[in-house]
């Protein structure tokens, strides 16, 4: 693996705002700083080091042909892995032989930048593809399209660069497979909503009881008031990613068995689900892999007590984003510790430079060096907690 890299991640959203899968890449990489040649074998080793998934995400790898060895793809699943080769690199025999053995092991790939030309062919490279990508800057982007949806079989299209909501309008009304864009750098304008709605208010409620350690009774009068509410916090809880072996079947069972910590953090997730503002459900998954990268992150420097408060602080950082209110006023409103407030809004205290180095490590700023440092963290430790999280997310039933 790269001893001094952080990887990041650009999310593949389908037309309905729906997060398929991510592009995971070198931030030096991204920059040119590295020789492509020397990317793959370490991307390849970070993932073998990837928890096994069970949700359905596809994980999008840039490959050289070179640089691939008879092991180098044995711990990975080929089920959600996706292999992207340029077309200089399969449009020769040899080329080919490779994409046949690699589509026979199961796994998919994806052509970058074919050339319409390509599309006429009868060498039979593009029947071994379940993928093209192209530029939205591509001139021939609309005959790609075209052609794409005429092979047999069908081609999935996905665009690079997408890096507006104005061009993921104008993509999303041709039917494309989906786009690679961080569209959290970019926020959609969303409507400023002057009060928060009533599901908002419960819940604010309730994690106000919960730092109070209410009666139990209490508790359960409140929730009873919204059934759909009572619905899918049972849903969170239940949900693969945290790890439970028994199937919680309500709230006094849930803090009978469990206690009042976890369920604050499963309050802070179905807060940042409220939104009235017509927020994506992309947004709300990168919400949920920053609660956990944060928290992770905090691993071997903090307390244990202090996970739930870190993941809180990753998801929150993203909720005024999610329900359309801007953040000093949310954290007028919602009761939360100072420590997680100056974290909030100014990145400070101990919650804070944790937080910096996960939204660092989601850019290509450049900046995840020198935070990781200050943290005495490694690229190791943090593409780990990075990798996991993602990983992490998939399971949560949202």
């Amino acid at each position: 693996m790269n001893p001094d890299n952080y990887f990041s991640r650009t999310a593949l959203i389908d037309a309905t705002q729906r997060v398929l899968g991510y592009r995971l890449s070198w931030q030096d990489a991204q920059s040119g700083a590295a020789r492509p040649d020397r990317t793959t074998q370490p991307m390849l080793a970070l993932m073998a080091q990837f928890p096994r998934q069970a949700g359905s995400s596809l994980f999008f790898i840039e490959i050289q042909a070179a640089a691939l060895s008879s092991n180098s793809l044995e711990h990975l699943n080929p089920a959600t892995t996706v292999l992207m080769f340029s077309q200089a690199e399969l449009a020769c025999p040899e080329g080919i032989g490779l994409a046949m053995s690699l589509h026979a092991q199961g796994f998919r790939l994806a052509l970058c930048h074919p050339d319409v030309a390509l599309f006429d062919s009868s060498d039979g490279l593009l029947s071994l593809m379940a993928f093209v990508t192209a530029d939205l800057a591509n001139p021939d982007l609309a005959q790609i399209v075209r052609l794409a949806a005429l092979a047999e079989p069908a081609l999935k299209l996905i665009v690079n660069k997408v890096s507006d909501w104005n061009a993921f309008d104008a993509c999303a009304a041709l039917g494309l497979a989906g786009f690679f864009g961080n569209m959290c750098a970019s926020p959609r304008s969303l409507p400023r909503i002057a009060e928060m709605g009533s599901q908002t208010v419960l819940i604010l409620q309730l994690m106000k009881m919960v730092q109070a350690c209410a009666d139990i009774r209490e508790l359960e009068k409140v929730l009873q008031r919204d059934a759909m509410l009572s619905y899918k916090l049972l849903r969170y809880i239940n949900s693969a990613g945290f790890g439970l072996q028994i199937e919680i079947e309500s709230l006094r069972h849930a803090i009978t068995m469990l206690g009042y910590l976890p369920l604050y953090r499963w309050l802070a997730l179905l807060l940042a689900t409220t939104s009235t503002a017509g927020s994506s459900q992309a947004l709300l998954q990168a919400a949920i892999v920053r609660g956990r990268f944060v928290e992770l992150l905090g691993v071997g420097l903090l307390p244990a007590s202090e996970a739930g408060n870190l993941f809180v602080v990753g998801l929150f950082s993203l909720l005024d984003q999610l329900l359309g209110i801007p953040m000093p006023q949310l954290m007028r409103q919602v009761s939360l510790p100072d420590t997680i407030v100056h974290a909030l809004l100014h990145r400070e205290n101990i919650y804070g430079p944790l937080l910096a180095l996960a939204e660092a490590c989601e850019g290509e700023s450049g900046s995840a060096p020198a935070l990781a440092d200050a943290l005495f963290m490694t690229a190791s430790q943090v593409n780990k907690a990075h990798g996991s999280a993602i990983v992490w997310a998939q399971d949560i039933n949202l």
